[in-house]
């Protein structure tokens, strides 16, 4: 099966009006993101902002769970967060990636909206569990992935669809929801 890679991108982003913004790191993003992705075993998670700050901020946050009191109090929290990193980028998350595998990662687009040429989270699954090439989740916040960053995409997956018109899932929820698709247990 496929290593798989998670980057939740903070810029460029769309913000409500359709501008293109970068958004702020939150706390819950990181500590939720790396408890996903420990559960089903994504190799890495990557938290993408040019905001020198927010990856500062960033990087206290796992310090904290990984060297500081945070790792003795909660052991597991540690684990997960294990799997973080900082970068300043897409491209910067893609040279980790190479860096870890020696490949470049197949990309992956998410996007709550509709479009053509949508992959289904099933179909990618196989591909995923038929290759040995890396894959790289981009995951946007704000409003969404701008076109750019979807263009740059070799796989754009379908939207997350619920039961109504209302279709705005928080990031971490969305992340659940698709990695549980693609590669959680069946069953």
């Amino acid at each position: 099966m496929a290593p798989l890679y998670v980057v939740l991108l903070h810029h460029p982003v769309y913000d409500k009006t359709g501008k293109i913004v970068a958004t702020a790191v939150t706390n819950m993003d990181v500590h939720d993101l790396a408890r996903i992705g420990k559960t089903y075993g994504v190799r890495g998670i990557f938290i993408a902002t040019p905001v020198r700050a927010l990856r500062l901020l960033a990087e206290k946050i796992l310090e904290h769970w990984r060297t500081g009191y945070g790792a003795e109090y909660n052991e597991t929290r540690r684990e997960a967060l294990a799997l973080v990193r900082t970068v300043v980028d897409l491209d910067a998350a893609i040279l980790e990636i190479e860096r870890d595998t020696g490949e470049r990662p197949i990309l992956v687009a998410t996007s709550a909206k509709e479009g053509a040429e949508r992959t289904s989270c099933s179909a990618l699954r196989g591909r995923i569990e038929a290759s040995e090439a890396p894959h790289l989740v981009m995951l946007g916040t704000g409003w969404g992935l701008t076109r750019e960053i979807v263009g740059r995409a070799d796989v754009v997956l379908e939207a997350i669809r619920g039961v109504g018109e209302y279709n705005h899932l928080p990031v971490r929820a969305a992340a659940a929801i698709l990695l549980d698709r693609l590669i959680g247990e069946r069953g």
